[in-house]
């Protein structure tokens, strides 16, 4: 089956993303960066820690969700009597969409914020930065996801789909690189682009706060969030009050959550 198959060639999928755009950045750098090594190297070992979560609690979680939603029919899409390729269409729209809002009320929200700055907190964004999301979000967030499966009725076909197709346009949007800025512009009415993404890792709260989308770039426009500049070379990355080096450690990066800053 296609979605067993795409399970087993992503983790493949991930490490070729991630050596061609860590390549991209070396030889093609938006941004000037230093200490790549000790950047890299932390955020990944924020990763391999989220990666075994996922791979060892939720990935089990959410195909018994998944078929048991569809064993008993569960979810609004399966009752309006949708043919198999409209529900799958509509399902990843939604999820989607779903995404946006999630991103977006982590910002809304103080609780939810303390966590989600850990990811806003990298001053200097690249393609790794992708994968610095601190544990305490991706347990909310999967736990979420295992309760809009049946509340939707997600197929489990759509969520693979749905995560192998986000997977390298996450890298493509946080790494270090850049497009011609017609290049950028047109791909921005279909997905999420480098320069759209830079936008959202401003140290500007009005910057940071828009340009929520994660795959399709429709949702910023649709709900009034989208924010373009026009000297992406002037942004600034990161959060002013975790700029120390003790926050920006290992320890201090699992600890985010507990620091006092004026955004919480």
């Amino acid at each position: 089956m296609l979605h067993t198959l795409l399970s087993q060639w992503q983790p493949f999928l991930a490490l070729f993303v991630l050596l061609l755009f860590l390549v991209w950045e070396s030889v093609a750098p938006f941004f000037p960066r230093q200490k790549r090594l000790r950047h890299t190297s932390r955020n990944l070992a924020i990763a391999l820690l989220n990666a075994i979560l996922l791979a060892f609690v939720f990935a089990g979680l959410t195909v018994l969700t998944a078929d048991y939603a569809q064993e008993h029919r569960l979810g609004v899409l399966r009752w309006i009597g949708l043919s198999d390729l409209a529900l799958g269409i509509v399902a990843f729209l939604l999820f989607d969409m779903w995404m946006y809002w999630w991103h977006r009320l982590n910002h809304l929200v103080p609780f939810l914020w303390r966590f989600h700055r850990m990811h806003h907190s990298d001053p200097e964004m690249d393609v790794t930065t992708a994968t610095r999301f601190h544990l305490g979000e991706i347990v909310m967030s999967s736990l979420l996801r295992l309760l809009l499966i049946p509340l939707i009725g997600i197929p489990i076909e759509v969520l693979v789909v749905f995560d192998f197709v986000q997977l390298p346009i996450i890298s493509f949007h946080h790494a270090n690189i850049s497009l011609p800025g017609t290049v950028d512009r047109a791909l921005m009415w279909l997905i999420v682009t480098p320069f759209m993404h830079k936008v959202h890792h401003s140290r500007l709260k009005p910057e940071t706060d828009s340009n929520f989308s994660s795959l399709l770039s429709v949702w910023d426009r649709l709900f009034g969030s989208l924010v373009q500049k026009e000297r992406y070379n002037e942004l600034r990355f990161g959060l002013d009050e975790f700029d120390r080096e003790e926050k920006q450690s290992l320890k201090g990066l699992i600890l985010t959550p507990f620091f006092r800053s004026s955004a919480s």
